[in-house]
Formats: C-alpha cells, sequence, structure tokens
C-alpha cells in the first residue's frame, strides 16, 4: 500500500499548490504594473506548469498502481481527478 501514500501525498502537495497560487502568488502579482506583471508571470507560468504537470502526472500513476493492487475505484477516481489537469 506505498504506492497509496505516495498518491496521497502528491495530491496533497499538488493542492497546496495550488492553493497557494490562487490565495498568495496571483493577487500579490495583480499589484504589479503590466510591464512588471508580464516579466513576473512567463517565467514563473513555466515554471509552474512544470511542477503541477509532473505532480500530476506522478500522483496518477500512483494512484493506478494503487487501483490496480487493492482494486478499489476510488484510486482510480483520484488518478483521473490528478491526471485531468
Amino acid at each position: 500500500m506505498l504506492g497509496g501514500g505516495l498518491a496521497l501525498t502528491i495530491a496533497a502537495v499538488f493542492t497546496r499548490a495550488a492553493i497557494y497560487i490562487n490565495i498568495a502568488e496571483q493577487p500579490a502579482s495583480l499589484q504589479l504594473d503590466n510591464c512588471s506583471l508580464l516579466a513576473e508571470r512567463k517565467p514563473a507560468y513555466k515554471r509552474g506548469y512544470t511542477m503541477q504537470a509532473g505532480l500530476a502526472v506522478l500522483g496518477g500513476v500512483f494512484g493506478l498502481i494503487s487501483f490496480y493492487s487493492a482494486l478499489d475505484w476510488r484510486w482510480l477516481l483520484g488518478a483521473i481527478v490528478l491526471l485531468a489537469n
């Protein structure tokens, strides 16, 4: 059941990153003028996309592994939700 624990941990990290971006990062960035906003957001979006895509794929894979190990539909649902991102 190690795969399930890893899937849950990775999903929690993914969720925490999404919440941080929406609550702290985005409102702070919107305080900037347009030129500064564009200069700051372009590299931030690129790095954030890479990080969150990796977490979504990794968590989805571990969720699928847990589904095949336990044959519990909840692992499959969680994997599908992560991979849908």
